[in-house]
C-alpha cells in the first residue's frame, strides 16, 4: 500500500523529502515516487488545505534515536521552517517524534518499546 501525499508546493516538498532521507528515483509534474528502505509513498502536486491539514504518516524505524539525530543534524526545521518535536516515550509502547512537513502533514516517526 502506497499513501499519496499531498503538496502546496510540489518542488519544495520533493526537495523537503530528500532532505529528510527519502530517495526519489521518478517523478514528473505532478507525482514524485520516494522511498526509504522498505517504506515509500507517493507525493502528488495536489492541495486541499482542509485534506492536507488532517493528513497523517506513521513511519516504523528500528531506531528513533538515529532519526532524531540525523533530522536534528540536517537543519529542515530551520531550513524549510517546518516543526520537529522531540524524541518521547507514548503510553502505547513506542517511542516517537513527530516533524510536520511544508505542506501541514503530520509524519509520526516511531520505533516500537516491546
Amino acid at each position: 500500500i502506497k499513501a499519496f501525499v499531498p503538496a502546496r508546493d510540489f518542488e519544495l516538498s520533493q526537495r523537503f523529502y530528500q532532505a529528510l532521507g527519502f530517495t526519489m528515483p521518478w517523478s514528473d509534474d505532478d507525482l514524485a515516487y520516494l522511498h526509504c528502505g522498505d517504506c515509500s509513498f507517493l507525493l502528488q502536486n495536489f492541495h486541499v488545505p482542509e485534506h492536507t491539514a488532517n493528513f497523517q504518516m506513521h513511519l516504523l524505524v528500528e531506531d528513533v534515536d538515529a532519526w532524531s539525530a540525523q533530522v536534528t543534524a540536517s537543519g529542515i526545521a530551520t531550513k524549510y521552517g517546518v516543526k520537529v518535536t522531540p524524541v518521547e516515550q507514548q503510553p502505547w509502547r513506542m517511542r516517537d517524534f513527530v516533524v510536520i512537513d511544508p505542506s501541514g502533514v503530520l509524519w509520526r516517526i516511531a520505533q516500537n518499546t516491546d
